[in-house]
């Protein structure tokens, strides 16, 4: 299998001298390689060659740095990829997203759900397995998302009739005219381009509804935010539509579209020496400078409500802060004196600055600052750092 998907690279890379004027089929099969092996064929009309991927991870950040490695590395001049995955429960933001405004961080903490960062813009979906993910990949001039898309709707009306699906203006496509099954995004770089979308099948849905919702309310921003829509799994309207026969559907009807005849070829990311490069594209994705530190600049403008239940006393403060990188550039925090001492709310502020708008982080540095301030101001000066640590998410 490892052989076959090296040759595959080679024969993507323009190593092998096949170009898109030919007409005729090369075929390398092997038993290993998946259902009827692999087919690199090329188009009828001027297509260039077609290959479909299919990776076995369902890892977000191997299929991500997946997606990196093949535009990358692969010859998209001269030849056309499509590439099916999934993945296990996770979230996925734009590339120009924020992401303490679009899922729920602590929600995601507790039940195990990682969040990353993808290098296209849109917005913000959530994965598991019950959701494909189709990702085509071209040359810049033949980048063509209206054309994808029908790749997935032709594909559905042949295998349920009955469905109404339509690709929006907004590149996604509708059931019913009233339920999102699938959204867009993409990415054109000099030469070029790649466009992925979802596609419904079986997702959690009442997780989907948990994690897509801000963590922090008070964010003042010019990341691109989400558009809101009602969604619907294709299984809650076609009970009798197998994961199988759709992907099936999905490679047929990519070769006719396109005028290809390439089968699927299942592709492991993990091996490096398949995909040589990939495992560091990985690193990097999994990293909290790139999740975190790609944000665009923001603000938090909030009031806290603080308490004292030693006391049974409330009282407010505002915050102010100013976040760039992921790091906290400013922090103001106004305090009322009879509440805690200016000082001492001063000295909270300037350990936050320079910081990573994170509260694991800043929990440890706030519990540092608290050990070194006992008497009867410590359940005040605790509640308050709680209190900001509670607006990080």
């Amino acid at each position: 299998m490892m052989s076959l998907i090296r040759w595959t690279v080679s024969l993507l890379r323009g190593k092998t001298g096949i170009c898109g004027c030919q007409t005729r089929v090369l075929q390398v099969r092997s038993g290993s390689a998946g259902p009827g092996g692999l087919s690199v064929a090329t188009g009828g009309s001027g297509e260039g060659a077609g290959l479909i991927l299919q990776s076995q991870s369902t890892d977000i950040y191997q299929n991500l740095a997946l997606e990196d490695w093949i535009e990358a590395n692969m010859d998209l001049q001269q030849h056309s990829v499509l590439l099916l995955w999934r993945n296990r429960p996770a979230v996925v933001i734009g590339r120009h997203q924020n992401p303490w405004t679009e899922c729920n961080l602590c929600a995601m903490r507790e039940a195990g759900i990682p969040l990353a960062r993808r290098r296209s813009g849109g917005g913000t979906v959530f994965h598991d397995l019950g959701n494909l993910n189709l990702t085509f990949f071209t040359s810049k001039k033949a980048y063509n998302r209206r054309r994808n898309l029908q790749v997935v709707t032709d594909a559905l009306r042949r295998l349920q009739p009955e469905l109404d699906v339509q690709a929006t203006d907004r590149f996604d496509i509708m059931l019913n005219r009233q339920y999102k099954i699938s959204g867009s995004a993409s990415r054109l770089s000099r030469t070029s381009s790649y466009h992925h979308c979802t596609l419904l099948h079986s997702a959690d849905h009442s997780t989907l509804s948990a994690v897509l919702r801000p963590s922090c309310s008070h964010i003042h921003s010019n990341a691109t935010p989400s558009i809101p829509a009602s969604v619907t799994n294709l299984l809650d309207h076609a009970p009798s539509l197998k994961w199988e026969v759709l992907l099936d559907a999905l490679g047929d009807q990519f070769n006719k579209e396109f005028g290809f005849g390439a089968t699927a070829t299942l592709v492991d990311p993990a091996d490096e020496s398949a995909f040589p490069g990939l495992s560091r594209m990985e690193t990097v994705l999994r990293g909290w400078d790139w999740t975190f530190g790609k944000t665009p600049k923001f603000s938090v403008r909030t009031c806290l409500d603080l308490t004292d239940d030693r006391l049974l006393a409330q009282s407010s403060a505002h915050l102010h802060m100013d976040v760039k990188n992921g790091m906290i550039e400013t922090c103001e925090l106004d305090v009322p004196v009879d509440w805690l001492p200016q000082w001492l709310s001063g000295e909270l502020s300037s350990m936050l600055v320079g910081g990573r708008f994170c509260p694991h982080e800043t929990a440890a540095a706030a519990a540092a600052l608290l050990r070194s301030h006992g008497g009867k101001l410590q359940s005040r000066f605790h509640n308050l750092c709680e209190t900001v640590l509670s607006v990080m998410g």
